[in-house]
């Protein structure tokens, strides 16, 4: 797609156009509009937001801060995931236990219950046994009296009353003695009966109390067992509490972190933007500068023509485009401390310090005063060598009014230190320091003490 010319150019070039077609004017008045009327500088576009090294050492310590916390959390977590498995085992095993008092108990009770029955049985046939005896006793005893009161007749072998001699009545009287004592035999059985009965039913008592102790043991037991289990529940309920808790904190923490990331990641993202856009506009400023030095570079040839020796001194606004066109045909010249006289660059000197450390005593360059040298012989001027002298060597005028051409300088002390050529708009071109190249740059008014007007 073809661009269209911006209208400042269309304007400006049918203005020159028109000045060139009237009359009497020729090259050399044309020589004097300079190179930044014809092509006007469109402003660069802003830069993007560029966070300082500081800002940007600050949200990388915050990320390592907050990663640190974040593995501190984590062990922390480990740890105490740890020490909840620990106490579910515990609650698992006080489980067991509470189920195998609780099963003691069961059978305790068991027993206990079956004791209590046989003690009843044995309770119920002894107090049985008593009685059959008591009933008996009762029997024999009624059965003897009437017996001896009342005679045969009355007792269960009436019919013996039928003896006929005393024979007969003493065997009556010997079966009744008989009788008697099977009677008494049976008393006594029964009375053995009973006396046993009596030590069953104690053996019985004796065993429900053993069963009883057993099973009041035994529900002790288990009642423990019951309450271990509840302390082991409360104490991995409250472990889980704080394992919820440590969760929750290095979940805020880890969130945190990622904020931090993301900041961070943001910080870098705006300086590497911010970096590629210095990239670019040094880019566009190298071509620029390439431009204007050749373009810079072909007036100055032009000019020059076949002459040879020392320009004649000119004055004007041709003088000034002139000199400026010198030294923007020297854009990109590389720096060299003590480099560079009227007719050009040359190598450096040593200081013994900062441009030695540069190398510039084997550099081909200039120096800020230098180039002055050099921009002004271009019109039969010549500058003495240092840049104090040189900032003494024409008309001095007031910071504020500076125009294109004018030499500004800056001090330290009293003592001046820099010089370079104003270009108007705020602009200057200059030869900066070891390690830089002459260049154009913003006028720096912090320092600036003189502007010298040569022309």
């Amino acid at each position: 797609m073809t661009r269209q010319p911006p209208a400042t150019l269309v304007v400006v070039a049918a203005l020159v156009a028109v000045a060139l077609a009237s009359p009497g004017v020729g090259a050399a008045a044309t020589a004097v509009v300079p190179a930044a009327a014809v092509l006007p500088a469109q402003p660069p576009p802003p830069p993007p937001p560029n966070p300082g090294d500081d800002e940007l050492e600050r949200s990388r310590q915050s990320v390592q801060d907050r990663a640190a916390e974040v593995g501190r959390l984590t062990a922390r977590l480990a740890e105490l995931d740890a020490q909840a498995e620990q106490l579910q085992m515990e609650v698992a095993g006080r489980n067991e236990e509470a189920l195998a008092a609780r099963d003691t108990a069961d059978a305790a009770g068991r027993e206990a219950e079956t004791a209590a029955a046989r003690a009843a049985d044995a309770r119920a046939a002894t107090e049985a046994a008593g009685r059959a005896v008591d009933d008996a006793r009762t029997r024999i005893d009624a059965f003897v009296g009437d017996v001896y009161t009342h005679g045969l007749d009355l007792g269960p072998l009436g019919l013996l009353s039928r003896a006929t001699d005393p024979q007969d009545l003493m065997d009556r009287a010997r079966l009744t003695d008989a009788l008697s004592e099977d009677q008494a035999a049976v008393l006594e059985q029964l009375q053995q009966a009973r006396i046993a009965q009596a030590n069953a039913d104690s053996l019985a008592r004796a065993a429900q109390e053993e069963a009883d102790r057993r099973r009041a043991d035994a529900e002790q037991a288990s009642a423990a067992a019951d309450s271990a289990v509840d302390e082991a529940v409360a104490a991995a309920d409250a472990q889980q509490v704080r394992l919820d808790a440590v969760h929750t904190e290095r979940a805020d923490v880890q969130s945190r972190l990622d904020a931090a990331e993301n900041a961070d990641a943001g910080l870098r993202a705006q300086r590497q933007r911010y970096e590629a856009w210095r990239a670019e506009q040094a880019r566009l400023q190298a071509e620029a500068d390439r431009r204007a030095r050749e373009e810079a570079a072909s007036r100055v040839a032009q000019e020059a023509g076949p002459s040879e020796g020392p320009a004649p001194r000119r004055t004007g606004s041709a003088a000034i485009e002139t000199v400026i066109d010198r030294a923007m045909a020297q854009l990109g010249t590389i720096y060299a401390w003590g480099g560079g006289n009227s007719r050009g660059p040359t190598r450096g000197i040593r200081d013994g310090g900062v441009a030695d450390a540069h190398g510039d005593f084997r550099k081909v360059g200039f120096d800020c005063s230098g180039l002055m040298q050099f921009a002004f012989a271009g019109v039969g001027i010549s500058l003495p060598r240092y840049s104090g002298n040189q900032a003494n060597a024409g008309q001095l005028v007031p910071i504020s009014d500076m125009r294109r051409g004018d030499m500004l300088s800056w001090a330290e002390g009293g003592r001046t230190h820099h010089i370079a050529i104003y270009l108007g708009d705020g602009k200057m071109l200059e030869a900066p320091y070891s390690g830089a190249s002459v260049r154009v740059t913003p006028v720096r008014y912090g320092g600036l003490n003189k502007v010298t007007r040569m022309l």
